[in-house]
């Protein structure tokens, strides 16, 4: 998988609905939940006043519009089409998930905060948990499929354990106490595979001494 096949920046010549919604992530990003307004996208994306109204009536309607758009995103970045098939070992999917949990971390930063901003949101609005919970799923299936498929004898505890500790980290360095030490991806794979060797411990596969620091 490379760095450059898994950008999250908005696509040139995106659909209305799209520059409506990387709007909204951007705002949310930058002002929190309370600079998210109809109008407030409207400026930010450059649309004329009574777009997002149009696109999305409610407060509710625009958070989902974000949601979704969020999922899409973040889709590219962790390049679900690229996770490795099992019978490549245990270092391909490392290899993988740290560049993913990398990306998260530095040029998807902003796409990050949003995702806090969002899933907090979520828990005061029933109805926008809903939406939230269903994005996620796609990439836990998938990572799910995965560990079980590389001898996992508790996948859903193993992935429950690789989610925390990426978004542990993500948290830490992103919005947390060590949000100005960034690791490297070297570091981040160093500790994927030490989390992945307590998991799977015992599957074939070395780790490569090539890999470049991020």
């Amino acid at each position: 998988m490379s760095a450059r096949t898994a950008s999250s920046e908005p696509s040139a010549g995106a659909s209305r609905a799209d520059r409506v919604a990387d709007a909204a992530l951007a705002l949310l990003a930058a002002r929190g939940m309370r600079g998210l307004t109809h109008r407030a996208v409207d400026e930010a994306a450059g649309l004329p006043q009574g777009s997002t109204s149009n696109l999305a009536r409610t407060r509710q309607a625009l958070l989902e519009l974000a949601v979704r758009r969020l999922a899409d995103r973040e889709a590219r970045v962790l390049a679900l089409h690229e996770l490795p098939d099992p019978r490549q070992g245990l270092d391909s999917l490392v290899d993988a998930l740290a560049l993913a949990t990398h990306r998260a971390l530095t040029r998807n930063r902003e796409l990050t905060v949003a995702r806090y901003e969002l899933a907090l949101e979520a828990t005061r609005r029933p109805e926008l948990r809903v939406h939230f919970d269903q994005a996620g799923a796609r990439f836990r299936e998938q990572l799910g499929a995965l560990v079980r498929a590389m001898g996992s004898t508790d996948p859903d505890r193993h992935v429950l354990s690789l989610v925390a500790w990426a978004d542990g980290l993500m948290f830490s360095c992103v919005a947390g106490t060590f949000h100005s030490e960034v690791p490297g991806l070297r570091d981040v794979r160093t500790g994927l595979r030490e989390v992945l060797d307590g998991l799977l411990g015992g599957l074939p596969g070395g780790l490569p001494g090539g890999l470049p620091g991020g």
